[in-house]
């Protein structure tokens, strides 16, 4: 999750704010200004990134030869899941961007995924020189599949109709474990991972010509784990309670709001509510865990 949380940044940081509305619609023509603006800032949020990363995620660890790493079972996949998640993310940004700048749609798209896999790539290099990790094959098959998520979408609707989504929220397991779950709260959110939800959020109304319903409403389907203390083990004891913890998946439904088929005129409030895509509204959510069926108002 701290990845995904570069990556949130790296977006903000590209979309500058302006109040000129023909500023937030593309060109017809490739613009000059507008492409520098945008690959300066690609490249350096990107080397940044790398330089960040291996200054406060890696400084502690010791660093070995290239050699590779099955984790392919850790988690309950939440990390792969999660990786799909930021490469889809990345992609769509990019896109967007390049396309901001004057690219043609198919010319973006394929820089957008260029990046989405080089980025993710360029972090699976860096856990590759790692004692403790190393680089994941399971990791890499979960980026493809997000960047290749919403390429697909992009060839074949010329739309993105099926969105993922994030949520997360505190949870008490963090205190039993600290040092692997988060000591405080901003680490618990970033690595607890019973916390985190992920989702992929579709409207019927996408899919139903002439249909009247709203395509801004979605049905969403997610994804959780509770009772996950351990990465590789299923089965924690608390050496200091004697509580016993199981994990278990969550395979969770409810409803969400796509932003960006909001109907709204001006350009930059557009813009500005298709980035509120990346996170989840909180509706009621209807799950089943472990074979039993919850319930929360709440939405976790």
């Amino acid at each position: 999750m701290l990845r995904t949380t570069t990556l949130i940044c790296f977006l903000l940081f590209c979309f500058h704010s302006k109040t000129q509305s023909t500023f937030f619609l593309p060109t017809d023509s490739l613009h000059k200004g507008r492409f520098i603006g945008v690959a300066t800032g690609v490249g350096a949020v990107w080397a940044g990134s790398m330089i960040g990363l291996s200054q406060v995620w890696y400084v502690d660890s010791e660093k070995t030869s290239w050699h590779t790493f099955d984790d392919s079972k850790d988690w309950l996949q939440m990390d792969k899941v999660g990786h799909f998640y930021t490469a889809h993310k990345i992609n769509q940004l990019t896109t967007d961007l390049f396309r901001w700048s004057g690219y043609d749609r198919r010319k973006s798209l394929w820089i957008g995924s260029g990046v989405s896999l080089g980025f993710q790539t360029t972090l699976e290099m860096l856990d590759a020189y790692n004692v403790d990790w190393g680089f994941s094959w399971a990791d890499m098959l979960a980026n493809g599949l997000g960047t290749a998520s919403y390429m697909t979408q992009q060839l074949v609707w010329d739309e993105e109709r099926i969105i993922p989504k994030f949520s997360a929220y505190p949870t008490k397991y963090a205190a039993v474990r600290p040092d692997v779950l988060g000591s405080s709260f901003s680490e618990s959110l970033l690595k607890d991972y019973n916390g985190q939800k992920y989702w992929l959020s579709v409207s019927p109304g996408t899919f139903l010509k002439d249909s009247k319903f709203p395509k801004w409403l979605c049905f969403s389907m997610g994804y959780g784990v509770d009772e996950k203390l351990v990465g590789s083990e299923e089965y924690y004891l608390d050496p200091a309670t004697g509580t016993e913890y199981f994990s278990k998946r969550e395979f969770l439904f409810s409803l969400d709001i796509d932003f960006s088929r909001i109907p709204v005129k001006r350009p930059w409030l557009k813009t500005l509510l298709k980035q509120l895509n990346y996170v989840k509204v909180p509706f009621p959510v209807i799950g089943i865990r472990n074979g039993e069926v919850f319930g929360s108002i709440l939405g976790y």
